[in-house]
């Protein structure tokens, strides 16, 4: 097995299984072009490949696009997020360095940070500093309110009046605390001059924050509209965190396009949401993690009785949200160490969801949401050269890809071999 192995030229995968990201069924016997980073040509016939063209016998294999993560957050180098919001950001960097790698190694090619990623590691990775990890969309620090989701200060924290822009009185690491709409205008405007594809804002309680009630809605009417508003103008798009099915409810109300978690929605607010046409990306894998691993790891007792409450109706939310024709996209939202458990989020969602929809959440799904439909995420003509090379064919068997890369033979990215484990190629002379 080879890793960081570069291609120059020109690649033919030959005779391939295709799963194309959204279709229920396989494509038998296909040749796939990739050149210079992009998919140039499918053809059910036998490509002539070019003197230098490499030639992979995909034996049988499964060809897929490589996977996509919309909800994770590559500084959360703990449980404990008050502490983490205090450390170094050196160290930080050195977490989210070696977390972007390991999700590359399980197959997934491109993630989304909904919290604390940014221009640094955005450029890091652009300037080859940071190198074999996933392509990177980032939203910069979340916007909260005063003692909303993200306000990670201890409870008898000053206030700094005047910080962070003039938009409000504290910022750190993962989050820019802003009351009232023009507050919230402002803290938007900044973390798009940063480079934020997006924008996340705190809609209701979480389970990670120390105080704040985690079934209450969060943020004013008129402040998430000033939030959609801003994001909208600006080509870009909010996401929102929220638990209760009444924060779900406002999110899709108000205009935004991304509802993170949705964990207690009910039938009829998942209908309202299938309506308005926003998407929503459930987060299984953290919730069992958490419950499982959380005490032993650190994770403070008064989260813990809140993930009690979230927990047990996860997995009922999914089946709610199918019935009514909700758009899932694919994310996991791990915490620290537990980002080993990244690739369960197929397993876990395989309980009570048909295989196909969970693929296509984790590839077409997904890159609608992002706005990256026909580029990334599937397997076509002009698409971007993101491909997994499978042992197993993960229509019949999702566990090929629940088992954290161990049966993806070849990961590609860009047109580059991130990893290969393969028979030696042929190169061609044709």
């Amino acid at each position: 097995m080879s890793h960081g192995s570069p291609v120059t030229g020109r690649v033919v995968f030959r005779s391939a299984r295709v799963f194309d990201g959204e279709s229920a069924t396989l494509r038998e016997g296909l040749d796939v072009l990739v050149a210079d980073g992009t998919i140039r040509k499918i053809s059910e016939r036998r490509l002539e490949a070019e003197d230098g063209t490499e030639v992979i016998d995909c034996a049988g294999r499964v060809l897929m696009p490589g996977l996509i993560d919309a909800h994770v957050h590559a500084y959360a180098a703990g449980l404990n997020i008050v502490r983490v919001v205090q450390s170094p950001m050196s160290y930080l960097a050195h977490f989210a360095a070696q977390f972007l790698r390991a999700c590359l190694d399980r197959g997934f090619t491109t993630v989304r940070d909904v919290g604390g990623g940014d221009i640094g590691l955005a450029l890091a990775i652009k300037d080859g500093l940071l190198d074999r990890v996933p392509r990177l969309f980032y939203g910069g620090r979340v916007i909260t309110q005063t003692g909303g989701h993200g306000d990670f200060r201890p409870g008898d924290h000053a206030f700094d009046a005047g910080h962070c822009c003039g938009c409000s009185f504290h910022a750190d690491h993962f989050a820019v605390v802003a009351d009232g709409a023009d507050a919230v205008r402002r803290a938007v405007r900044e973390e798009l001059r940063r480079g934020a594809s997006h924008i996340k804002i705190m809609a209701s309680g979480g389970v990670a924050s120390p105080t704040d009630p985690l079934d209450r809605c969060q943020f004013s009417d008129d402040e998430i509209r000033a939030a959609v508003d801003e994001a909208d103008r600006a080509g870009s798009y909010v996401a929102a965190h929220c638990h209760p099915t009444e924060a779900v409810r406002r999110a899709a109300a108000l205009g935004v396009r991304s509802i993170e978690h949705a964990t207690l929605i009910d039938s009829k607010t998942a209908e309202f949401v299938a309506e308005r046409g926003s998407f929503a990306v459930p987060t299984m894998a953290t919730l069992i993690a958490l419950f499982e691993e959380g005490a032993a790891l650190g994770f403070p007792p008064a989260n813990m009785a809140k993930l009690s409450r979230v927990a047990d109706s996860a997995l009922s939310g999914l089946e709610i949200m199918k019935r009514a024709g909700v758009k899932m996209g694919f994310g996991t939202d791990l915490l620290g160490s537990l980002h080993v458990r990244q690739s369960t989020e197929f397993t876990l969602r395989a309980q009570v969801l048909p295989t196909i929809d969970i693929l296509r959440s984790a590839c077409v799904v997904n890159a609608e949401l992002m706005g990256q439909s026909g580029r990334l995420g599937c397997i076509r003509e002009g698409a971007v050269a993101d491909l997994l090379l499978l042992d197993g064919n993960p229509l019949e068997d999702i566990s090929v890809l629940g088992s954290g890369g161990d049966r993806i033979a070849a990961i590609m990215k860009d047109g580059q071999f991130h990893k290969r484990k393969m028979p030696d190629v042929s190169r061609a002379n044709l």
